[in-house]
């Protein structure tokens, strides 16, 4: 699967450092060529002689060291990576990457490679959880540095939390990832909504429901995997940013994620409203929390705008791509969608069938056409049906 593929594996210090092992002799059953650096810290858990037998490839670990060829070996090494993977990274060695420090091989090989940087964390949750340490993942994570999210679980130290490097098995799924899947949407900018609206009441009270955001951002990981630059304009959620994210967006009302919407349309190719919008708003907010009393309380509720509806008059050649998440007459309503708001298709789900709709990861969809054609799919993980949903879109593009 990995053949013919040239991965340097940065390993730094950290308890986690036998994992790296695994990884190593994952990627070579991969057909993959790996070489690896490591830090001088790393070599006080495991020799070099370890990586070096399951790699077949000579270890480096001192920026001083004897050359093993006449290459400038940072250089050399940074200019073979097809990928550049750091398992386990260290808060030391994000920090180091993040500020452009090179003061060992490790860093500067880092710092002087173009190919793809995936990082791996392994660290204490106390240091993971550590603003500097995050806002460092942050940064580089702006500069499309991509990242294995780091497990929770009992820590080597003791601790409960998060900070366990993920497995290696994940490490891998996330190197094939990357290297193999095609970049189909290179440099096509697509704008995502996904999550739920909130629209207050009160200071304390608000209307809203129960999307969780997780296919929106899920079709935005997979977009991004694909090459493409991602727009992502987003309700409050407990989810992570997806990674490589060109612009994302927070909001909280119809009306702001209307504002936002109209504000980015012209600078994307393809727009796919996955939010879970609010139809109505109540027709006037109180400035202070509303008291019990013994009367009952009336709201009066005003329509917010159609956002899909608002985009669909104007699209002109762009891709527009809506969702249905119904509990009666699914077809019949997406169709009626499809046509008042001139779609390109729609993503319809019937909030009845378990294991569809909101809060999972699994999702059961019927893809209708403008033109009526109707594609069934059975349940699977919504980051399945995201690449369905952005192959129907590249089809599109070819015509």
């Amino acid at each position: 699967m990995l053949s013919g593929k040239n991965i340097v594996l940065g390993v730094s210090g950290g308890i986690a450092v036998y994992k790296a092992c695994d990884v190593v002799s994952r990627l070579k059953k991969l057909n993959a060529n790996v070489k690896v650096i490591m830090t001088k810290s790393a070599v006080e858990f495991v020799t070099p002689l370890t990586f070096q037998s399951l790699s077949q490839n000579f270890v480096v670990a001192d920026m001083f060291e004897e050359p093993k060829t006449w290459d400038v070996e940072h250089i050399s090494l940074a200019q073979w990576a097809d990928l550049f993977l750091i398992a386990p990274a260290t808060a030391n060695i994000i920090g180091k990457i993040a500020n452009g420090i090179g003061d060992d091989m490790l860093s500067t090989t880092v710092m002087a490679t173009k190919a793809k940087v995936l990082i791996a964390p392994a660290m204490n949750t106390n240091m993971y959880e550590n603003k500097i340490v995050q806002d460092n993942i942050s940064k580089l994570k702006k500069y499309r540095y991509e990242f294995v999210e780091p497990e929770s679980g009992r820590l080597a130290c003791g601790d409960i939390g998060k900070g366990k490097l993920a497995s290696p098995e994940n490490i891998v799924k996330e190197v094939i990832n990357i290297l193999t899947i095609e970049k189909d949407l290179n440099e096509k900018n697509i704008l995502i909504t996904a999550g739920p609206t909130i629209e207050s009441i009160d200071p304390v009270r608000y209307l809203t429901n129960r999307s969780s955001g997780k296919m929106g951002y899920s079709i935005a990981t997979e977009a991004v995997k694909r090459g493409a630059n991602v727009t992502l304009i987003s309700g409050k959620t407990n989810l992570d940013v997806p990674v490589g994210v060109k612009n994302f967006i927070q909001i909280e009302s119809a009306k702001d994620m209307y504002d936002e919407v109209i504000k980015n349309l012209e600078d994307n190719d393809i727009i796919i409203k996955s939010a879970a919008v609010a139809d109505y708003k109540p027709k006037s907010k109180s400035n202070k929390k509303i008291k019990k009393s013994d009367e009952d309380l009336v709201l009066e509720l005003d329509r917010n705008h159609d956002i899909l509806k608002e985009i669909g008059k104007i699209k002109e050649d762009k891709i527009l791509v809506g969702f249905a998440a119904e509990t009666n007459d699914l077809i019949e309503n997406a169709k009626q969608k499809i046509k008042k708001k001139n779609l390109d298709f729609i993503v319809a789900n019937d909030l009845t069938q378990e294991g569809a709709g909101f809060g999972v990861d699994t999702n059961i969809v019927k893809i209708i056409d403008k033109n009526g054609n109707i594609e069934e799919y059975p349940k699977m993980n919504k980051s399945d049906i995201s690449n369905i949903i952005l192959d129907k879109i590249k089809l599109l593009l070819e015509k």
